[in-house]
């Protein structure tokens, strides 16, 4: 095994021409850290400050502000690459290794290591405004997103709380506000969305805005309740300290072992799903009627028509998909095939030209699978960077999990 933890520095942040320095295992806490201070902030910052920038790139890492600057893979301009046969080579849209810079994303790791890269850096200002706009209808819903992601702001995403209960929030860059919330300790910030009609935070603040409660995911460590948010402090309400206890009780299996004693049978659904906007009210039906998780996150996202296809992650230029985020379990008294939900929702995204990321469980027939993610150009990039098969293959690492 080969260690690459230490490529974790952010080598420079270039003001004058936009531009993140950095190496492939900083994560994104760290990258804040270093570019807020100059006025600046990486153009797609992922929700939770444990995510690393290369494996954002090498997975697929998205954003509020997707729907102006894409995936983050699509704010990259140059990487390092380390290859399975030891061999360094820099990648960028234009050279020889063109095909391995447009190969990597959604690659997870199994065409080469990324050591180093130069991403897209933005200007920004102290504090972001943020609306809360209810609509009621779906249909209305993504049309009054899509209208908004054409207007002027510089972050859009929403929740879904129920069937009739949409919410999109539209943030602002803005010099001075009248006042700062704070959802890092005691108050939680998606019950926020439906309280307040508007809300201001620190820039730091907002691009952290998910990562305290991890979403809304805290509450399977029964964060919600304000004597356990006392008892942890804030120091411990973030996504690092829920990561370790989700490893931790994965390991030991106290959850599985008390479905068992009430004989109970689970399902994980932990999905980030990419649907076109005109079939998104479409997905949303079927998924309250199939799935029925909530809260759910929307977010929408474009691909930057400059970019040539990624070829394991296809969108369509032009097209605003709509991201759907989900993750909880979903318990009955009833045995189902394993992957019973996951597989509905895999042919589901299929039927609506969607993509899902393949972070999640994936239950895909191989055949299938190839189709979706390209496996001629896949094959064809395995056999240039790593025809000795020394890495992982991509249908056994994501799907069969070995």
């Amino acid at each position: 095994m080969l260690d690459v933890s230490a490529f974790n520095h952010v080598l420079n942040v270039d003001t004058e021409n936009g531009v993140i320095e950095v190496e492939g295992m900083a994560t994104y806490e760290q990258l804040v850290n270093a570019a807020l201070p100059s006025g600046f902030m990486p153009a797609v910052v992922p929700q939770l400050k444990s995510i690393t920038i290369g494996g954002a790139i090498s997975g697929i890492g998205i954003e509020s502000s997707s729907f102006l600057h894409g995936l983050v893979h699509e704010t990259v301009c140059e990487m390092d690459v380390l290859l399975a046969n030891g061999e360094i080579v820099t990648c960028t849209a234009e050279n020889e290794y063109r095909d391995l810079f447009f190969g990597l994303p959604n690659s997870y790791g199994t065409l080469g290591y990324i050591l180093k890269l130069k991403a897209l850096a933005v200007p920004i200002k102290p504090y972001v405004e943020l609306t809360h706009t209810r609509v009621a209808n779906a249909a209305e819903f993504f049309l009054t997103l899509e209208r908004t992601c054409a207007g002027d702001a510089d972050f859009v995403d929403g929740t879904v709380f129920g069937p009739n209960d949409h919410y999109l929030t539209v943030g602002r860059f803005v010099d001075d506000a009248p006042y700062i919330s704070d959802y890092t300790y005691l108050d939680i910030y998606f019950r926020s969305i439906p309280a307040r009609r508007e809300d201001y935070l620190t820039t730091f603040d907002y691009l952290w805005r998910w990562d305290t409660d991890w979403f809304w995911c805290s509450r399977n460590l029964f964060a919600h309740n304000p004597l356990m948010r006392r008892i942890l402090g804030r120091k411990r309400l973030n996504s690092i300290t829920y990561q370790k206890v989700m490893r931790w009780n994965s390991r030991v299996g106290l959850t599985r072992t008390v479905n068992n004693w009430l004989s109970y049978h689970t399902e994980s659904v932990i999905q980030d799903v990419d649907i076109p906007i005109q079939n998104a009210a479409q997905f949303l039906d079927f998924f309250h009627q199939e799935i029925g998780l909530r809260p759910i996150w929307i977010c929408p996202v474009k691909h930057r028509p400059k970019n040539n296809p990624f070829p394991l992650f296809p969108m369509t230029k032009e097209t605003l998909y709509i991201n759907f985020g989900f993750w909880g379990v979903i318990r009955g008294r009833k045995k189902l095939p394993t992957g019973y939900y996951n597989r509905k929702i895999e042919k589901m995204v299929a039927n609506l030209d969607g993509i899902k990321s393949l972070y999640s469980s994936s239950f895909y027939p191989m055949s299938e699978f190839w189709s979706l993610y390209n496996g001629k150009t896949y094959k064809e990039l395995k056999q240039r960077y790593d025809p000795d098969m020394r890495l992982n293959d991509l249908y056994n690492k994501s799907v069969l999990r070995q």
